[in-house]
């Protein structure tokens, strides 16, 4: 069984992530994935040269990540040269992943599942879940942006109401991490009583 784990901005998607691994469950997080796959010697950082040329480079020979999103920020056709880049390599490692695991299912960490409609690539999709106040105060503090910053990528993804109507299974993670660990375990359960009852 794959799960699709998504959620908001600052909505608790890694703390999840970390309580579903602490009891056995493989977790990838494809945004990882995603940054991995252009690595200075990794097959998309040459296919990205290919493309985009060398213009794009910092001094250390590394993608300047902050240059390109400004640019396909503004820059459609660049955006879909870079998805075409990273996509296929995202979707490789990700299959790899789940052809890999051993745990009772795994689990696919993925926030923007509803905005590229994939939810038909999961057995389920979990949604943590939370009030956009929640979600700003929790990311100004962990990413040292201010407000403003976090509206904006806020109003760019799924509306909560989006994603909760993909959503097979929801945990409203607004309280203490010890309340989000007992929601995980809840939903740890019935996964593995889905399983056991094929």
């Amino acid at each position: 069984m794959i799960i699709g784990l998504t959620g908001g901005i600052g909505s608790g998607k890694s703390a999840a992530a970390s309580f579903f691994m602490d009891l056995g469950i493989n977790v990838l997080d494809a945004d990882h994935v995603s940054r991995d796959a252009l690595e200075v010697g990794s097959t998309g950082y040459d296919l990205f040269i290919n493309v985009f040329g060398s213009s794009y480079l910092d001094e250390n020979n590394s993608i300047d990540r902050a240059q390109l999103r400004s640019v396909i920020f503004s820059n459609p056709e660049k955006k879909l040269q870079l998805e075409n880049i990273i996509h296929p390599i995202v979707r490789d490692s990700i299959l790899d992943f789940i052809d890999k695991s051993q745990s009772p299912y795994t689990i696919i960490m993925v926030p923007l599942i509803f905005e590229t409609n994939s939810a038909n690539n999961y057995s389920r999709i979990l949604n943590i879940d939370c009030d956009i106040d929640t979600q700003i105060l929790r990311t100004t503090h962990r990413d040292a942006q201010n407000t403003l910053e976090v509206m904006n990528i806020i109003n760019k993804q799924a509306s909560r109401e989006e994603r909760l109507s993909i959503a097979d299974d929801t945990i409203l993670n607004s309280s203490s991490l010890n309340s989000l660990k007992d929601q995980v375990l809840i939903v740890h359960n019935k996964y593995m009583e889905i399983i056991k009852n094929g």
